[in-house]
Order: C-alpha cells, then structure tokens, then sequence
C-alpha cells in the first residue's frame, strides 16, 4: 500500500477527538509530501537538524512535532517555527525553551514527558518531580511556554497487560493534572501515548495523540 493510503486507512481508524502525529523521522521530503497531499499536517521528527531542513523545504502551514529527546543546546535551532515539543524532562530544558521561545517572541507548547516504562532506558519523570516542577517559583515565573499535557512511552514489550497498566497509569496521573493544575501556563488538554505497535491500546487507555510513523511511511532507513 501507499503511503497515502495507509495514512487514509490509519485515519478512518481513528476517534474524532484523536490527534494523528506521522512521524516522519529518516524520512524523505517527497515521502511527507505524499502524506501532505492526502490531508496530513502534523509531523513528528527526533532530530533537530532534520526537522529544520524539513520546515524549511516544506509548505508552511504544517505543525512541526519535535518528539525525540531533546539537548538544551539545540533548542534554538527549532524555537522560531517548533509547534509542540513532546519530550520535555526537566525544569532545566524548560526554562531553555522558555528563554529561547522569549527570544523568538513566541509561546511554545509542551507536553512533560513521564516515566511509566519498565525499562530504564526511557526518560521522563516521576510524579514526584512533575509535582515539584509544577509547583516551582520558577516554573511560575515562565511567560513563553505553556504545558498543553503529558507524554509518555509503555516498555518495548508483547505483554498487553503491561502496556495497558502503564498507559493506565499515566491517564491517572494526567486526570489529577487537569483537576488540580490550571494557570495561564499550564493547561492540560492533550495525552500523547501511543506508537505505531500500541496505539489502539493507548487510545483505549485514554489518549488523545497518538504518534505513528511505520505503520505510514513503512520501515526506518537508518
């Protein structure tokens, strides 16, 4: 099949209240296009320098999703076009982006990555330090980002029933957020969970953004 039509096919498969992220890391131009001429305008790239290259080659009205780990020293390659940041770990990155969106004279979107997976080798924080992060003066103090929600990944792993209690996991921590966190810089609105292997456990759980790139593009060239 197509790129276009497994995009369509993913699409018709989705809830309307589902947002579809197409990764589109390694990819080709000519590969995104084809998914921007069926209809698709939300990107996700892991690299900054790809995703630039991207953007800059690319129609204009597309939103640009940075969702790979991010290094403070890269910040500013995105900060005047990035549309949403998934993987933000730590007070420190956000006062990056804070500073670098300032400079750009822009509000940028993030979504606070957690760690829910088994597997150490996931970022992401705990809800202990979600809640510290939340509740700092400095966080307070922030005019140029907003926290729109979390992000979070499930392990690596064929064990459904483990999926499902991480992803479950990370809804209960989002629905204490929304209930007790909303200020002119945190609004939490979106749950992004989901990959390509676990999507349709995710949105079961609960998320309202799923990120999918295999399953359109086919295999990674790396």
């Amino acid at each position: 099949m197509s790129i276009s039509d497994n995009l369509l096919k993913i699409k018709s498969s989705l809830p309307t209240h589902v947002t579809l992220v197409a990764v589109s890391k390694t990819k080709p131009v000519e590969d995104l296009m084809e998914a921007y001429n069926a209809g698709q305008r939300i990107f996700g790239e892991n690299k900054i320098q790809e995703m630039t290259e991207k953007w800059e080659a690319m129609p204009k009205d597309i939103e640009w999703h940075m969702i790979g780990h991010v290094q403070t020293n890269k910040v500013k390659y995105m900060a005047p076009y990035v549309s949403l940041i998934h993987g933000v770990d730590s007070l420190k990155l956000l006062k990056e982006i804070n500073k670098q969106a300032k400079k750009n004279d822009r509000v940028i979107n993030c979504l606070l990555q957690m760690h829910i997976a088994e597997e150490e080798t996931k970022f992401g924080m705990d809800e202990q330090e979600l809640s510290d992060l939340l509740s700092s003066e400095e966080f307070s103090q922030m005019q140029n980002i907003k926290v729109t929600g979390l992000m979070g990944m499930a392990t690596f792993t064929d064990n459904e029933a483990q999926i499902k209690k991480e992803f479950t996991h990370l809804k209960t921590i989002f629905d204490r957020l929304q209930q007790k966190q909303s200020t002119v810089n945190c609004q939490p609105s979106t749950l992004s969970m989901g990959m390509s292997g676990d999507y349709r456990i995710a949105i079961n759980c609960g998320s309202t953004m799923v990120r999918i790139g295999s399953s359109i593009f086919g295999s990674r060239n790396y």
